[in-house]
């Protein structure tokens, strides 16, 4: 498997790799962490929400916190597939909004 696009770092220091795409991208049906990002210059991200799903394309096809992304500037979900537990998926996100602050997640 190819090595990730960008690692994102949690709140414990703990860094997390994670594949970029447009919104509007088709995922397959695995469980998974996503990101909603935007770029704030060049090679520079910005997480919008963060979230985590028993499965990417269901969750993502239609998100209900879409409209506040995009209306935020987000014009990338950035994902990782993981067989890991809801629970595990779970202390990712929330490493990774106590760290971020996304403007969605609120």
């Amino acid at each position: 498997m190819a090595d990730p696009d960008i690692y994102w770092e949690g709140a414990s220091g703990k860094k997390y790799g994670y594949w970029i795409h447009k919104i509007g991208t088709k995922f397959k049906d695995a469980p998974g962490n996503y990101i909603y990002t935007k770029v704030t210059r060049p090679g520079y991200w910005r997480p919008v929400y963060i979230g985590q799903t028993s499965s990417l394309a269901d969750r993502l096809a239609n998100h209900e916190k879409e409209v506040c992304t995009k209306r935020n500037g987000a014009t990338h979900i950035q994902a990782h597939t993981s067989s890991d537990s809801e629970k595990t998926r779970r202390k990712e996100e929330d490493d990774l909004i106590s760290k971020w602050d996304p403007v969605c997640n609120k």
